[in-house]
Formats: structure tokens, sequence, C-alpha cells
């Protein structure tokens, strides 16, 4: 009787052992995961996604591999470029892996691998790059550098999917250089503007001198004209040369006198008009 018990436990034992056992045969890989197989050391399988079973104790899972696209964050500070300008530029590596078993067996750990190659080629990109090329041309340094890092990550399973240049970063002093430098090249090019410009003017003026030249009438019309505008823009004290009145046939200085008193009273009928209708306004404001 009493050795039921002994049983009991052993059997229970067993049980639980073999239960333990049973558990950690079944092993899921996510969708995103696969999972690499070694039995006694060796490479066994890539198993995944979903169930599968190992023997315990004689084939181990050292690594789990995402094969989802996956971003490292890489820079290089104070590099020079071709020129030797010290910049500092950061930059993202868009990376995927596509072949599971040579991530996990021909590199030790893929991941620093991928980051230290790309800082290396970031540092020979821009030694062979001017810095006016680097701040124009982020989209060609960043092709190059994918076709660098994407050659040196390929014997690993890895693919290179894109680089992109987040930022050039250069010293302060050549900065305020650079922005004295394009500012006065804007003042140049304005200056340039004015001056062609005002050589357009000269011309349209010379043709209008050779109009003029073969036309009295016209002259004499215009000449009127820019009188009239002088005298009636609120002025009434107008110098006009001799030569010009005698030009215009004015009649010397009662002709002048005459003209400016019959604009002078066009302005006193003006004026006397509007004060009218002010008054109006407001005798019609009291009566409402």
């Amino acid at each position: 009787m009493e050795a039921c018990p002994f049983l009991d436990r052993n059997a229970f034992a067993q049980c639980l052992s073999l239960a333990l056992v049973v558990s950690s045969a079944i092993q899921v890989a996510d969708q995103w995961n696969r999972a690499v197989v070694l039995r006694l050391g060796k490479f066994r399988s890539l198993q995944g996604p979903g169930l599968f079973l190992i023997i315990p104790l004689i084939d181990t899972i050292p690594y789990w591999i995402d094969i989802r696209v996956l971003t490292s964050s890489f820079k290089a500070e104070k590099t020079l470029t071709k020129d030797t300008v010290p910049v500092d530029v950061d930059a993202v590596l868009f990376w995927k892996i596509v072949d599971p078993k040579k991530a996990a067996l021909d590199v030790a750990d893929y991941q620093s691998a991928v980051s230290w190659a790309s800082q290396t080629a970031l540092r020979d990109v821009i030694g062979k790059t001017m810095l006016s090329d680097m701040l124009e041309g982020r989209d060609k340094i960043s092709s190059v550098l994918q076709k660098i890092i994407d050659e040196r990550t390929e014997p690993w399973g890895i693919n290179v999917i894109s680089v992109e240049v987040k930022d050039v970063l250069i010293p302060p002093a050549l900065e305020d250089a650079m922005s004295m430098q394009a500012q006065a090249e804007r003042e140049r090019q304005a200056r340039v503007i004015l001056g062609d410009s005002e050589r357009q003017v000269a011309e349209k003026f010379g043709e209008a001198a050779k109009t003029y030249a073969n036309d009295p009438i016209a002259l004499h019309l215009r000449a009127m004209n820019m009188l009239y505008e002088g005298l009636k823009a609120n002025s009434t004290i107008v110098i006009v040369p001799s030569t010009a009145i005698e030009s215009m046939q004015l009649g010397g200085l009662a002709g002048m006198t005459a003209l400016t008193m019959g604009l002078g009273q066009e302005r006193l009928n003006k004026e006397k008009q509007s004060e009218v209708n002010s008054n109006n306004g407001a005798n019609k404001m009291v009566s409402a």
C-alpha cells in the first residue's frame, strides 16, 4: 500500500518531463520571422512562418531573422570633402534580408556590419565629392551610396533598398560666407537688370527723338501735353525755357499767363463744386 504514492509521484514526474520535452519541440514563427535551426552545431534548415518541430537537446535555434524592411541611421562627422571643407552628414539606410541563411552564418552580427559598412561608404563618398555638388546633388550622392553599400552587403544576404541623405551641416563661418556670396550675387543680378532696363529706355528715347525730328507737329503736341500735365498737378509756378515757349507758339509771357489762369480757374470751379456737394450732404443728414 505504501508503494502506490511513490509510483504516482514517478508517473507525475515522467508526465511533466514529457510535457516539457513536447512543448520545447513545438515552435511557432511569426509571419515576418525565419528560424535558423542547427542540429548538433550544423545548419539543418530554415523554418517559418507558422508551426514547426525540432528535436530538443539536439536541435537549437540561435537566430530569429526578421525579413521585413529595416532602417538604420548613420552619420559622418567632421569629414573633409574633396575641396577640404569639414562637413557633418546624416543619412538613413533602408535594407532587407533576402537570404536569412547567409545573414546568420556568414557574418557574426549583420546589423553592426551594415552600420559600419554604411559609415565607411559615406566617408568615402564625401571625400570624393565637392561641397557644391554635395549641397545641390543629394539624390546623386544617395544613389552612389546605395550602390556601394549594396555591393558590400550582398555576400551577407542583404539587399539595400534606398539611402536618403537627411542633412548636410557645414561650419557656421562658411555658412555666413556663402550667405554673403549669395546676397552679392543677387545684388549683381539686380544691377545688371537695372542697367539693361536703362539701355532699353534710352533706345526708346532715341527712336522717339527720330520721330519728333521728322514731325514738328508731333513734338509741339507732346510739349503742350507735358506743360499741361505739369500745371495741372497743383502747381502755380512752372519754369519753362524761352526756346520751348517759342517752339510751342504760346505767344510769350502772355500766353503762359493765360494758360495758367485757365487751369487755376478750372481748379477753383472743381473746389466750389466739391464744397457744394459736401454742404448738400450735410443738410440731408441734418434733415434726417
